[in-house]
């Protein structure tokens, strides 16, 4: 019997025979590149890129913070303090935190990771921000990336823009993405063919409501079968196919926590246990009513520049979960 020829040069044996090697992509990402893996917000958490906050923080007082879109002064050493307490809890949980290297010094917004990462089963999607004092901060995460080994599958490009908050897993099947003011069409539609194309057979589609930016100012997911949501910013549409696909939602209604407290920006640690800014007693009780297991911690300052513990942190890692 004639054995099947593997492409290596055999002694004595003349011509073309390359063959390809028709192994998934997926199947060979451990191996080739390390193990980066994100299918959920809510599996367990096991490494994380974050950019503490760098010299672009600086001098940001009360007589500019709002031309850098702040919305009060901030304090840099006291947000540098309260990322440094959130890297501490993600290690004490067993998570490995990587950092942004040779990111500009004059874009004040790039502590928010969450915005210029989509993690995905098969590696990075790379954002685009929607507004010009952002754009130029994926070059450096770009190249962090590629430096640690993490797959770079699309960077969003042409006349797209998208923000990496403007998706949310929900499974490995099914993704939400949120089109608006940081999201247009055509980097909704860039961000959809590439999940399309590594098996996402669902994408809901919903609006971003003026009065919110990302999805993650009003909807998150804290466990396998379970979000929470600021039920007036929530499309209908997105809330039926959530929970025609068994998830239970939790409706947040303190609007002092939800939009003064960025009470919905937490971190699923593993499905069932968040970590969530502190001072948000309402969402904290609701949470724990529904079984969820609740860190805090405080984010007053890193919240100057309306961000919080979900917009910091972009997963690189997260084990895969079945529901």
């Amino acid at each position: 019997m004639a054995q099947q020829d593997t492409g290596r040069a055999t002694p004595g044996v003349q011509g073309e025979r390359w063959f390809p090697d028709e192994t998934p992509f997926a199947a060979e990402l451990a191996d080739l590149w390390g193990d980066w893996y994100c299918d959920s917000e809510c599996g367990t958490l096991r490494s994380v890129l974050l950019h503490r906050p760098g010299h672009e923080v600086e001098g940001i007082g009360p007589e500019n913070f709002a031309e850098y879109r702040f919305r009060a002064p901030f304090d840099a050493e006291a947000a540098r303090a309260e990322q440094d307490a959130l890297a501490d809890l993600y290690r004490a949980n067993g998570v490995e935190v990587h950092y942004v290297q040779g990111q500009r010094c004059d874009r004040p917004n790039a502590m928010y990771l969450r915005d210029l990462v989509l993690m995905t089963p098969e590696g990075a999607i790379v954002c685009r921000p929607a507004i010009p004092a952002r754009r130029g901060e994926e070059r450096a995460v770009a190249a962090t990336l590629a430096q640690l080994g993490v797959p770079i599958l699309k960077t969003v490009n042409a006349d797209g823009y998208f923000e990496g908050a403007c998706a949310m897993w929900l499974d490995r099947d099914t993704v939400v993405l949120g089109h608006g003011s940081r999201s247009n069409d055509a980097g909704c539609a860039q961000v959809e063919r590439e999940l399309r194309g590594i098996g996402v057979s669902t994408i809901i589609h919903t609006q971003i409501p003026y009065g919110s930016i990302h999805l993650d100012g009003f909807l998150n997911v804290v466990d396998r079968d379970t979000v929470i949501a600021f039920p007036w910013h929530l499309a209908y549409d997105c809330a039926k196919a959530m929970t025609d696909r068994g998830f239970r939602i939790l409706e947040a209604t303190d609007i002092d926590e939800v939009k003064g407290g960025m009470a919905l920006n937490g971190v699923a640690l593993a499905p069932g246990k968040v970590v969530m800014p502190a001072g948000n007693p309402n969402t904290r009780e609701l949470l724990e009513s529904a079984g969820v297991e609740v860190r805090e911690l405080p984010m007053d300052h890193v919240m100057a520049g309306w961000g919080s513990i979900h917009c910091q942190t972009a997963f690189l890692r997260r084990d895969p979960i079945t529901r």
